[in-house]
């Protein structure tokens, strides 16, 4: 095989990929309808849909985890058949999972070194695969060391052992999914850097993501999902965000928020020195002082993990506080129940909404009243008021434009942003002095995404103080007024959204404390 033909790895380079007339039909869905994709050696090829246009699975059928009913795929020209996630890495193919499949207590060369075959079996070739792996960092700047164990690097030096396993195996084609979720935007740079070495040194990489930006910053052409249908692929230097979400949504949408300026109330929620533990009586919450005021958003930001779900529970009452203190109102409501607190005027949209969110086999009626069912008008006595939960319900579909072919359809039959504007509605008509909403547009449309954003931004007008927990910088800058910053569980800072940086942010994300505000 000619030099030119092959990567700075030795490996053998891909220089076209092509994946034709993709057909996969699941029971009730059409889940990719002749989709094309092509890809070639040297570039970063963006693959961009909502959720449910079919993006994952024609990964999977790419990496040999399911098989089209119709299509082709072709290598250098070539049609392959790809049976079996084995066959894909030995066509080149890697793909790097958005949860990472790793080992926490195995050290970086072993987990490299699992399931492949070792010239001292059944021990390892450990010190041949540490050798490798120094080799593969050095050319690409991943900067690993194969003894440390998984459990003791950081994020985003776990995503770097991921590239190593992809490029030890041979990968010449890189699917990269939803690579960026839980890394600071200074680990994204650094990542990005990476991909672009990568692709100048005649990787083929396939990125998926749903941050627009991301896909403008690093990407050389874009193809379009919808429906399981391709829209269309377009060189990236040639389109714009709303361009991309025009051919995602099918329409035309608003990508910018408006923070109207509010006047600011009084303080409604107060947490003092707030300390909570984990069940194996680790500290998941370390001292969290946070005043949150009428007329306000405070945003939480931190890579996942660092605290923002025992904050989110413990104002809910469904995560014990060890010490300090939750005031509403003036009123000490650290030690509520759920019920207690939802009764003081808390409340609460969950991270997982399928398990905390709605009961799935309840109608959206019946899921629309879960809070209040027990009280006037929805109740009298032992018995529903039938009536009134139909009218209810009716009034909140049409308010929220939640699509659902009935009031009485079982809520696990809608899609996930119908199920989220669902609890939104629920949450917000009980008229609440604080809402909780913890990651309220994870694994929701962009169409869903700007319905959501308009009402909470709507809410704030009239008064309400929200908390809101996200993992998405981009949601945070375009709501709050403030932004808190956790890290370990702790307040790294608390800072003016419109003064402060993503650079700022993202330091603060990786645990360098600013300096708290007085008082």
């Amino acid at each position: 095989m000619s030099e030119q033909n092959l990567l700075p790895s030795g490996l053998p380079r891909i220089e076209t990929l092509e994946m034709r007339g993709i057909v996969k039909r699941f029971p009730g869905v059409l889940a990719n309808d002749q989709v094309n994709l092509e890809v070639k050696a040297g570039e970063i090829h963006a693959l961009l849909g909502e959720n449910g246009a079919g993006k994952s699975t024609l990964m999977k059928i790419l990496y040999g985890l399911y098989q089209p009913d119709a299509g082709e795929i072709l290598l250098n020209g070539q049609p392959i058949r790809i049976h079996s996630p084995l066959d894909s890495i030995r066509h080149g193919i890697g793909m790097i999972h958005q949860h990472f499949m790793l080992v926490d207590n195995l050290t970086v060369a072993e987990n490299v070194a699992l399931g492949l075959p070792s010239s001292r079996e059944p021990r390892l070739d450990l010190d041949r695969v540490s050798a490798r792996i120094r080799e593969l960092a050095g050319k690409y700047g991943l900067e690993v060391d194969p003894q440390a164990t998984i459990s003791n690097l950081a994020v985003g030096q776990q995503q770097r052992v991921e590239i190593i396993k992809a490029l030890y195996r041979g990968a010449a084609l890189l699917v990269l999914d939803e690579p960026t979720a839980v890394l600071t935007p200074q680990e994204v740079d650094d990542i990005f850097a990476i991909f672009r070495q990568m692709a100048a040194d005649g990787h083929a990489l396939i990125f998926i993501s749903h941050k627009l930006h991301e896909i403008l910053a690093l990407t050389d052409r874009v193809t379009v999902l919808r429906n399981g249908k391709m829209i269309g692929t377009r060189l990236t230097a040639e389109v714009t965000k709303r361009d991309l979400a025009q051919m995602m949504v099918g329409r035309e949408v608003s990508l910018e928020r408006v923070r109207p300026e509010v006047a600011v109330g009084a303080v409604r929620l107060k947490l003092q020195n707030v300390n909570a533990v984990s069940g194996q009586g680790t500290p998941v919450l370390r001292n969290i002082n946070l005043d949150i005021h009428s007329g306000e958003i405070v945003g939480v930001a931190g890579v996942s993990g660092n605290g923002q779900k025992a904050l989110a529970e413990a104002l809910a009452g469904l995560w014990p506080v060890a010490s300090g203190q939750i005031l509403l109102d003036g009123r000490d409501v650290t030690h509520f129940s759920p019920a207690q607190m939802i009764e003081a005027g808390v409340s609460y949209i969950p991270e997982e909404r399928m398990l905390d969110g709605v009961i799935k086999d309840f109608s959206v009626a019946e899921n629309l009243i879960l809070r209040d069912h027990a009280y006037p008008p929805y109740s009298q006595g032992i018995f529903l008021n039938f009536k009134q939960v139909a009218q209810h319900a009716g009034d909140l579909i049409s308010r929220f434009n939640i699509k659902t072919p009935s009031k009485e359809t079982p809520v696990k039959n809608l899609s996930g942003g119908n199920i989220q504007k669902l609890v939104l509605a629920r949450e917000q008509t009980r008229r609440p002095h604080v809402l909780i909403a913890a990651q309220p547009t994870r694994g929701v449309d962009i169409g869903a995404t700007e319905y959501i954003h308009t009402q909470l931004l709507q809410q704030r007008a009239e008064g309400l103080a929200t908390l809101l927990i996200s993992e998405d910088l981009d949601e945070i800058r375009a709501l709050s007024d403030r932004i808190v910053v956790m890290f370990g569980g702790e307040i790294m800072g608390i800072v003016n959204n419109d003064e402060t940086t993503v650079e700022e942010l993202g330091l603060m994300m990786a645990g360098e404390r600013h300096a708290l505000p007085e008082g």
